[in-house]
């Protein structure tokens, strides 16, 4: 699936030479990720194709006359279009040319030298526990040192994840965003610019199900444990009285299998809250917060007669979405480093027997759409699991069945600028026709 990648802005720098370049402002899921020159996107290109051959994506080709206004917006877009497009495959995500480049950029875009270092990681719990580590350390490896240093089994990595948090007063919470695998947390930590934000450690799954596969693992049993306490206290998850009752016991017993047998029976058990926002429905301007897991997303709306109303939006229902940004960034080397000031998620939905677009704006537009992406990515290896039958077929009905899965492969998110035409486009994917060759 394509990473959120994007350049909103690009800027005219003057080399030592007196002579003039443009530098690319790449933001990863609303934030600043690296600045980059042409020359080295070209460069890192040229690496990659030595190593994966012509099934990369085309890359903006050189000029060697001077750019037209309209000739920079083209090649800007292009740009982010084979960054999003290159992160498609995942034998690239995961080579050493992709993430040693992405790493080099990060660490020069702000300035951070490589040196040892010590990174706190907040728990569930709310308490830390401090890693030392080297600045040019990914997520991916970070970890890896924290499930060394909790023991965490190594196979059960998968399914958390690191991710920004920020603790605001009264013991609220928000998720900022997920960190990538390739991303160095010791910078986007010190380039946020989000007060009182603090790496974290969180289960990364939408299935509340998928606990099963951890129940195994003592660590990851009190992680879960923890995350579930957490966000009963939050107002996350939602018990009733009377589960609440039976929980309470079970955790003054400290029976967490049976805490969580039963958590999983809440309402909005394993959902990721978003901050409050609004959205154009049942009217615009109505006041929503945002429950996101289980193959849907809960609302509950606020109308500007200030009654509620709850309105669920099942995955399966879903055709596409969309992030626009709406705002005008000025880039400068100073603040201003997100993009989430503006942001808006529409997505496609299918009511009534007839598609409709419903907008969502809020400043979580990426982290809300990394959310749709896994869980259609947990849909999709769910289905692929269900039906390994398919292996056994005939080789005339295999190739033909590969066929089909083929031409159903289409992308079914996008990141829109302001000045992009939102149109519904013919092929964009249906929910049921995402394959696990899209994964």
């Amino acid at each position: 699936m394509k990473m959120h990648f994007c350049i909103p802005v690009s800027q005219q720098r003057s080399d030592a030479l007196g002579g003039r370049y443009v530098l690319y402002s790449v933001h990863l899921d609303g934030f600043l990720f690296c600045r980059v020159r042409y020359s080295q996107l070209h460069g890192w290109n040229e690496q990659l194709r030595r190593v994966f051959g012509n099934c990369l994506p085309p890359f903006p080709p050189k000029y060697y006359l001077a750019m037209t206004t309209a000739m920079a917006d083209e090649r800007r877009d292009q740009l982010e279009q084979y960054l999003q497009n290159v992160t498609m495959d995942p034998n690239v995500l995961r080579s050493d040319v992709f993430v040693e480049f992405l790493k080099l950029a990060q660490l020069n875009t702000f300035d951070i030298a490589t040196k040892k270092a010590y990174l706190d990681i907040f728990l569930p719990n709310e308490q830390s526990i401090r890693i030392e580590i080297i600045t040019s350390d990914t997520a991916e490896r970070v970890l890896e040192v924290v499930s060394h240093k909790i023991g965490l089994c190594r196979e059960l990595l998968g399914y958390f994840g690191l991710f920004l948090i920020r603790f605001g007063k009264e013991g609220k919470l928000s998720v900022v965003k997920k960190l990538a695998d390739f991303e160095l947390p010791y910078v986007s930590l010190g380039s946020s610019e989000v007060e009182n934000c603090k790496v974290g450690l969180r289960k990364w799954y939408m299935a509340p199900s998928l606990d099963s596969v951890l129940m195994d693992c003592r660590v990851a049993v009190d992680l879960l444990y923890m995350q579930a306490i957490q966000d009963i206290e939050k107002g996350w998850a939602k018990p009733t009285q009377a589960q609440r009752q039976k929980l309470e016991a079970f955790q003054k017993e400290d029976s967490q299998t049976k805490f969580l047998e039963l958590a999983r029976e809440v309402r909005h058990y394993g959902y990721l809250q978003l901050d409050p926002c609004t959205c154009d429905y049942p009217e615009s301007g109505s006041g929503a917060v945002l429950s996101v897991g289980n193959n849907e997303i809960s609302c509950c709306i606020t109308l500007p007669d200030s009654q509620t109303q709850d309105i669920v939006f099942q995955m399966s229902r879903v055709k596409c979405w969309q992030v626009t940004f709406l705002g005008t960034l000025l880039d400068t080397d100073g603040p201003q480093r997100t993009l989430n000031q503006n942001l808006e998620l529409r997505f496609q939905y299918s009511e009534d027997s007839c598609w409709q677009w419903f907008v969502i704006y809020t400043k979580q537009a990426f982290l809300l759409s990394s959310c749709l992406k896994k869980m259609i990515s947990e849909k999709m290896v769910k289905l692929a699991a269900e039906n390994t039958e398919m292996i056994e077929v005939p080789e005339q009905s295999k190739s033909k069945k590969y066929h089909i899965q083929q031409s159903q492969q289409k992308d079914y998110s996008s990141f829109l600028s302001r000045k992009s035409k939102i149109k519904i486009a013919k092929d964009d994917c249906v929910f049921g026709n995402i394959k696990e060759e899209d994964l």
